[in-house]
């Protein structure tokens, strides 16, 4: 069950709040409606519910307030718009990537695929769905975790009659099972025909709660359907004659030969048509666009009777549609969901690859460019890294590497569909370090290896043997790639920007390196002169395998002007995602 209360959007620069003081509720096992015409505040509302979007009141959801709920998902499934996914993730890999988020197996992905009928689509991008194809995806979304409130948006916008039909009986059959659904829409035929109850919005106030009949009988304008070969000329005689009778009959004219005629009865349009010699194939009483109702004086009946056509529209609304078997056993809290959700998110679009392809070429190119001039170090060239330039390209991949892993989530939220924001969880930001760090090792060892093997191909064995000081330089190497990605994904986290996390990841040499090497410039009396030997006397254990050495080379990689930069800008990064993350959970 929801119980809205008092729903009230801030109020903008001199105009009325888009919501103001709504309150209603959507019972438990029936479909509930959310009605009104562009720009009464349907969705505002819904976002306030949610709360996506600032304001006051409260939303129950089974008792309690979502921020309440520990996953919100298995609680209420939402359809916001389109699925904000990545255009070039393929349908099955985002509900696989939801699925991993969500906590469930990945075999409901599948389950889903084959309600929505998008089977046959599930190799397509998400780019390259219809509207229509968009909004089954999205239906997919909120189904996933098997909830028991459904919350959607205006689902049927850019859908066919028979696929509105179709989600119609999904919704049915959601609530048949004791599920709560509510859904918005502008149509009062929608309205009228899935809802068992409609709650009407105008100018971002509620105006009515009512029953669907009720609905029906004192909200939706009466017509009679006129569907005839001659309809142009029956709606001007009816036109004609309203004038001369001085009664207000309004007469439309609708696509092909229909006509729908306000202010009139059957038998005063049938009795004109007669008198005319017009043939008339249907004339039916409708309520409002709810589609025929009964024809009270059906053309070759004098009885009466009920429509054929309305016995097939209720035939085709009152079908339910088949839902996704239900959940019975949920898989308990892991450390691993974020982990495989992250791996998914990575794996799933090209971006990663194309990436780690332009960084080993353009290492490859500057590597043997560099070899040719002369002058340059053999470290310098195995890592493709020349004097004059900040970083080379193997950090600034890993880094936007980094960058894309959180800025993705604020560009394209799959997380936060039902939240509005990215859940700042410190178990997602672990796993993105971590993927991240294995990523950017891959791509640090990769490099070496293709700059030295190309080198060794072009120059000979010169220029790719093993340095002297491998270990120190090893440990500096895979430090800078390793840090460059893990400020890459903390800056793109607190500045919630691909481009804010490439910024900060370049913003270590150029501006905080300076700064430490004027600091280490400065006069100094004391020295770290044997420092590995006082660090095991004062741990009172035997260093095995010879890591005081270890230790040493990484003091000597932090040491440098290079390494304290990272550092430094990395605990000041970690510092302010903690900071803006205990922020929010206040809030």
């Amino acid at each position: 069950m929801i119980q809205a209360i008092g729903l009230t959007s801030n109020a903008r620069k001199e105009l009325p709040p888009a919501v103001d003081d709504v309150s209603f509720e959507a019972p438990a096992g029936r479909v509930t409606a959310l009605l009104g015409a562009p720009g009464a505040g349907k969705t505002t509302a819904i976002r306030l519910m949610l709360e996506l979007q600032k304001g006051r009141g409260i939303t129950y959801f089974r008792g309690r307030p979502l921020h309440r709920i520990a996953h919100p998902s298995r609680e209420v499934g939402v359809l916001l718009g389109e699925v904000p996914g990545h255009p070039a993730r393929t349908v099955r890999g985002q509900l696989r990537m939801v699925c991993a988020a969500a906590g469930v197996p990945v075999r409901r992905a599948d389950e889903v695929l084959e309600v929505v009928g998008l089977v046959s689509l599930r190799g397509e991008r998400l780019g390259t769905l219809s509207r229509g194809m968009d909004r089954r995806l999205g239906l997919a979304c909120a189904l996933l975790a098997d909830p028991h409130t459904l919350v959607l948006d205006d689902p049927s916008d850019g859908l066919s009659i028979r696929e509105s039909r179709w989600l119609h009986g999904i919704l049915r059959a959601h609530a048949a099972e004791g599920g709560t659904v509510l859904v918005s829409t502008g149509d009062p035929k929608e309205a009228a025909r899935i809802a068992d109850r409609v709650v009407t919005m105008e100018e971002g106030r509620l105006v009515a709660d009512q029953e669907v009949a009720d609905f029906a009988r004192t909200r939706l304008r009466p017509r009679v359907a006129v569907r005839s070969p001659y309809a142009a000329r029956l709606g001007a005689l009816l036109a004609k004659e309203a004038r001369t009778a001085r009664r207000s009959v309004e007469v439309v004219r609708e696509d092909g030969n229909r006509l729908s005629v306000y202010g009139s009865t059957c038998a005063d349009i049938g009795e004109t048509a007669y008198r005319h010699g017009i043939l008339v194939h249907q004339l039916a009483d409708e309520v409002g666009d709810m589609g025929p109702t009964a024809a009270r004086h059906p053309v070759g009946d004098p009885r009466g009777g009920e429509s054929p056509l309305r016995s097939a529209a209720a035939e085709d609304t009152d079908a339910l549609s088949p839902l996704p078997p239900p959940i019975s056993v949920r898989p308990g809290p892991s450390p691993l969901r974020p982990l495989r959700y992250e791996l998914r998110r990575a794996a799933g679009v090209g971006t990663g690859y194309l990436t780690a392809v332009a960084v080993l070429v353009a290492s490859a190119l500057i590597s043997v460019l560099l070899a040719r001039a002369g002058h340059t170090p053999q470290p310098r060239l195995l890592a493709a890294w020349p004097q004059d330039f900040p970083l080379p390209p193997a950090a600034l991949g890993a880094g936007l590497l980094g960058a894309i892993a959180f800025g993705d989530e604020f560009r394209h939220p799959a997380l936060a569909a039902d939240r509005g924001t990215v859940p700042r969880r410190l178990g997602l930001l672990a796993a993105k370090l971590l993927i991240a760090a294995a990523t950017a090792l891959t791509l640090a060892f990769l490099t070496v290896a293709v700059d030295a093997e190309l080198l060794y191909i072009v120059y000979g064995r010169e220029l790719a043997g093993v340095p002297a000081d491998w270990l120190s330089l090893s440990a500096s190497w895979l430090g800078l790639v390793v840090g460059c990605a893990w400020a890459g994904v903390l800056a793109a986290g607190i500045f919630r920007s691909t481009t804010a996390g490439l910024a900060a990841v370049l913003a270590v040499p150029i501006l905080v390196v300076p700064l430490v090497q004027k600091v280490l410039e400065g006069p100094s009396v004391r020295t770290a002169v044997g420092f590995s030997t006082r660090l095991r006397e004062l741990v009172l254990l035997q260093w095995p395998f010879g890591g005081e050495r270890y230790v040493a080379a990484a003091v000597r990689t932090i040491a440098q002007p290079v390494g304290s930069a990272l550092m430094l800008s990395l605990v000041a990064l970690l510092c302010a995602y903690l900071l803006t993350t205990l922020r929010s959970r206040v809030r």
